[in-house]
């Protein structure tokens, strides 16, 4: 049963602090863990760091969003100056993350940071819309990606079924579920040797791209801002294709309290990791034009098979499997980075208890993590892609700039609050500004799935004085909803942290 959040106080101004024993500052006391107790430990270093970021953005976007920037913008000029755009500021947000994971150094990403900065209404919000629409759609969009492109080599003379595509795709997510329940070392090791992958796909693409262009290869950027036939309003959504493809640059901060030397290795790794991405994701757009023109481009389903066809013949089977594994590793970063934030605002009480709890065992939040399952698989069998990825955008890039904004509130209302890692405040400004400009934007260009969004969100103020603020309840409720706890307990092996049970 949800726990009733106790409410602000005034203690320094936090939300977080101001709290009886502080829930969510054990993990953070500086106390070495023991080995027999039952905790998230911090087994995160800054390599594990790079690969959580890298292999995390590096997904389903360079591979899908090509298709979505371009139709959006209407010329070749235009969407790669979207797709350099779209990095720089992707590059501020994160800057504007690596102040806050280092200010702030506690689990839960944006949940945590709206918490501390606003308060307990906007956070519960956040984390109720990021349990119904964000992370579950977002996960189907990735894990549709992984499932087209594993049965590509299988396909290659005729349309891939749909229903095999969803049903691969099914068995991928379960698997990364059960995985992310099983090891977290696994899980890091994993996402390591996918990352590495990720990097191989990408140079599988900009090599041959290079060696295209030093061939004088083009035609394909003559004239290359003509033919924009795309309205203004189209901009929002081609920004939301790129914003996604680069997406995961927060997700170093779902796991800060699980991060070696926090303010060190948090800035580097967040730093190291855009750089590369950005880079990378410039080039590989670069090749693309070399060898497929704007319209081929709009046609393909399949962006970097229809590339390796052109260029490499038979070797052309190896990207769709690179490629599946790049999506496969992000499915995996996303779901480790974002169960943290649900087994966070369990720990506050915005959550069932159920969900702080961690495997006494295994040492997983087994929980948070296969809570997502159920909705997911919704989202994969009822969506459309696209309109799953703009139905997602407008919620995570509205709390996203409000993150932001609160970074620079806390500026105003935490002056003394230690920052080992501060950004020109002009960056926060412009991020933010951008983010909640391009929200605005949206309602137009896209009514209906940004309309879907902003209703399901609205929905978080009548659930949180419901379920968290209400008190009242039937006892037979309560009851129920402790035996439903228990009997959970029972099946999954769960037992509440060791901070929690000190409480």
């Amino acid at each position: 049963m949800p726990r009733k959040a106790a409410l602000p106080t005034v203690s320094n101004g936090s939300y977080l602090q101001g709290q009886a024993n502080g829930r969510l500052s054990s993990l953070d006391s500086g106390q070495p863990a023991l080995e027999g107790k039952v905790v998230l430990k911090k087994k995160v270093t800054l390599l594990r760091g790079i690969s959580i970021i890298i292999g995390t953005i590096i997904g389903a976007g360079i591979f899908i969003s090509p298709k979505g920037i371009l139709k959006n913008t209407g010329s070749v000029g235009m969407s790669l100056t979207v797709w350099t755009a779209c990095g720089i500021l992707s590059l501020f947000g994160a800057l504007c993350y690596a102040e806050l994971g280092t200010c702030i150094k506690k689990s839960g990403g944006h949940y945590t940071y709206i918490l501390e900065a606003f308060g307990p209404l906007p956070a519960f919000v956040r984390v109720w819309v990021e349990l119904l629409i964000i992370r579950p759609a977002a996960t189907a969009v990735i894990s549709l990606a992984f499932g087209r492109y594993i049965l590509e080599p299988f396909f290659m003379q005729c349309e891939i079924p749909e229903l095999a595509i969803k049903l691969i795709t099914a068995v991928g997510i379960t698997l990364v579920m059960v995985l992310n329940s099983t090891s977290v070392s696994w899980s890091a090791r994993i996402q390591m040797f996918l990352t590495f992958c990720k990097l191989v796909a990408i140079l599988i693409i900009i090599v041959p791209g290079v060696i295209q262009l030093i061939k004088g290869e083009t035609q394909h950027f003559k004239n290359a801002f003509a033919g924009n036939d795309a309205s203004v309003l189209g901009l929002p959504l081609a920004f939301y294709s790129g914003m996604y493809a680069y997406s995961g640059w927060f997700y170093l901060n779902f796991v800060t309290e699980e991060v070696e030397n926090p303010e060190k290795n948090i800035p580097l790794a967040i730093c190291i990791s855009m750089i590369i991405v950005t880079v990378g994701y410039v080039l590989t757009n670069v090749a693309y034009f070399t060898t497929i023109s704007a319209g081929e481009l709009l046609l393909s389903k399949a962006v970097a098979v229809t590339f390796a066809e052109r260029l490499m013949g038979n070797f052309s089977l190896a990207v769709p499997v690179f490629v599946a594994l790049s999506c496969f590793g992000s499915m995996n970063g996303g779901i480790f980075a974002v169960s943290r934030m649900f087994f966070v605002a369990s720990r506050e009480g915005h959550l069932p208890e159920i969900l702080s709890m961690i495997h006494v065992r295994k040492h997983t939040p087994l929980p948070a993590v296969i809570v997502l399952h159920p909705l997911t698989m919704i989202m994969l069998f009822n969506g459309d892609l696209y309109s799953l990825l703009n139905f997602l955008s407008f919620a995570r890039w509205l709390f996203i700039g409000l993150v932001v904004a609160g970074l620079i509130y806390l500026r105003y209302k935490r002056p003394d609050m230690p920052r080992p890692f501060k950004v020109p405040l002009f960056i926060p400004a412009l991020f933010s500004f951008t983010c909640l400009f391009m929200v605005a934007l949206s309602l137009y260009s896209d009514p209906v799935n940004t309309g879907i969004g902003f209703a399901i969100t609205l929905t978080g103020i009548p659930a949180y004085y419901l379920f968290i603020v209400w008190d009242k309840k039937p006892k037979w409720f309560r009851k129920l909803l402790d035996r439903v706890t228990r009997t959970l307990q029972i099946l999954l092996e769960v037992i509440p942290s060791e901070e929690d049970q000190k409480l």
